[in-house]
């Protein structure tokens, strides 16, 4: 069956965010860095935002666990934006050769429903997807819940089966691979352009 979609997640794809780009300064200790987001601030707890809960929440609720931390909770979402460190241009270009292309584009992230609208005003290669972007923040699933996945097919009546989907979470690639979608692991050395080619997608 020929190749009639592509299908990109942001973060580690296109967007490079990383806790890390503030609090590496902030704490200027990377030994007290690490304990903070492996034990506080940790990747679950973000997760939960992605999933729909409000930062404010989510924030409260994490002060509430560790009261010793809250000046360092608090900054998390106050220094979001210093997160978001930059796209990744590699990627982004293959995506722009895309734009004209006979495919159709989508997005499929997990992110915030509060702080997506950041990364699209700032980042002019979205418009590329003409809004077809599936945010788990916004829709309360997220990846590698299958059911995200159904919200984008039927949304926009399109097939897994003739849908590339290209991701840099192995746990997400292995639930889409398992629902019929051809995939794409993004690694820090995959050349995305080549592994696309490799599929027979024509620029």
């Amino acid at each position: 069956m020929s190749i009639k979609n592509i299908i990109f997640d942001f973060g580690g794809v296109v967007m490079d965010w990383n806790p890390r780009y503030f609090f590496k300064d902030h704490f200027n200790d990377d030994e007290k860095m690490e304990h903070f987001l492996k034990n506080i601030a940790t990747d679950e707890w973000n997760a939960e935002q992605d999933r729909g809960r409000t930062l404010a929440e989510g924030t409260e609720i994490q002060v509430a666990k560790h009261p010793e931390w809250e000046k360092e909770i608090r900054a998390y979402y106050d220094n979001w934006t210093t997160m978001l460190k930059s796209d990744i241009p590699h990627n982004v270009e293959v995506l722009r050769k895309l734009e004209h292309s006979k495919y159709e584009l989508f997005g499929l992230t997990n992110w915030s429903a509060e702080t997506f609208p950041y990364a699209l005003e700032n980042y002019d290669f979205f418009n590329i997807f003409e809004g077809k972007i599936v945010v788990s923040g916004t829709e309360k699933l997220i990846k590698p819940d299958p059911a995200i996945w159904e919200v984008l097919l039927e949304r926009y009546q399109i097939k897994a089966e003739e849908s590339v989907f290209i991701d840099d979470n192995a746990k997400n690639i292995e639930v889409a691979k398992s629902l019929g979608f051809i995939c794409i692991h993004i690694k820090e050395d995959t050349d995305l352009e080549k592994e696309m080619r490799d599929l027979g997608i024509q620029f």
